[in-house]
């Protein structure tokens, strides 16, 4: 009996199979990687809803990291009405707005929409935790460290204007439609959020992000807005702060230079001053700090979700 006509039909239809297996797992690979690309363009979803349908009349978009001084960029539709812990939050005419969590922030904080169509939402947002560096300087200058009493009152003084010019002014960022940019580039000596001991005393954690550059080095505007503060401070010495609209400040401290005034508007890029050393700092950077009312907020994962090029 003759068996090649039997094998080649059953070879021939084993390599039918193989290949039609092949092109199963093709498809599903394809669409397995269409997915981690879609899902990486998905913005962060809300927790908890009300309603249970969605419709263009009320959506919410949310960009950003729900973490330890992390910021939140929200859309949704114009005429939007919010509430961020049962406070009124500023909304933009197109319906942007922005969240931004504290370093040690853990509560759960509850966003309420009432929509132009009539219907309204609930979101829970919870900041995720981080863990935190801790930063050791030593042969600080004793006064640095524990300040004589006689220059108590300054820095008391110096404590008050800065929370002044950080109340926030009620008008519509320009930096929600793009324009955020560090100030400076330089390598990152200081992260936000490191614990520092000083001459191996604990102080408060360090807020801001230290940028290394040479003295005179120009210090550009972060984003568009207005000086709310620009003077010599003791512990931070030639400092600007900006108000940018809806309560969001960036702050530039140890200047060698102030080159603007309290009161003048600037445009995001607009040089500031000049990189110094001033102040307590133990050689010429930049400490760049950003605020969201009294939340002080990571500088780097602000400018990841304003800043595209970041």
């Amino acid at each position: 009996m003759n068996l090649y006509p039997v094998v080649k039909r059953t070879a021939a239809k084993v390599k039918q199979q193989a290949l039609n297996y092949c092109v199963v797992m093709l498809r599903l690979s394809c669409c397995f990687v269409f997915w981690l690309l879609l899902s990486s363009l998905i913005p962060i979803l809300p927790v908890q809803a009300d309603d249970k349908s969605v419709s263009p009349a009320s959506f919410l978009l949310l960009q950003g990291q729900a973490v330890q001084g992390g910021l939140l960029r929200g859309q949704v539709p114009a005429g939007t009405m919010a509430e961020l812990d049962n406070s009124t939050l500023s909304v933009s005419t197109e319906g942007l707005f922005i969240i931004g969590f504290h370093r040690d922030e853990t509560a759960t904080r509850l966003l309420r929409l009432s929509y132009p169509d009539g219907s309204q939402s609930t979101h829970l947002l919870t900041p995720a935790e981080r863990q935190w560096q801790i930063q050791r300087i030593n042969g600080l200058s004793g006064k640095y460290v524990s300040p004589p009493d006689e220059v108590i009152a300054r820095i008391r003084r110096d404590q008050d204007d800065v929370r002044i010019a950080r109340q926030g002014l009620d008008f519509t960022p320009e930096f929600l439609r793009g324009g955020f940019i560090w100030p400076v580039a330089g390598p990152i000596t200081g992260v936000y959020g490191a614990q520092r001991i000083l001459n191996g005393k604990p102080r408060q954690p360090h807020y801001g992000v230290d940028i290394a550059a040479a003295t005179g080095t120009p210090i550009k505007a972060s984003a568009a807005g207005i000086i709310t503060l620009a003077k010599d401070l003791y512990y931070t010495g030639g400092t600007i702060i900006i108000d940018h609209g809806f309560g969001l400040t960036t702050t530039y401290s140890h200047l060698h230079k102030i080159a603007v005034s309290t009161g003048q508007r600037v445009k995001a890029g607009a040089v500031i001053g000049t990189v110094g050393s001033t102040g307590r700092s133990t050689g010429a950077h930049l400490d760049w700090r950003v605020n969201l009312g009294p939340r002080r907020l990571d500088p780097q994962l602000v400018a990841a979700l304003l800043d595209p090029q970041s």
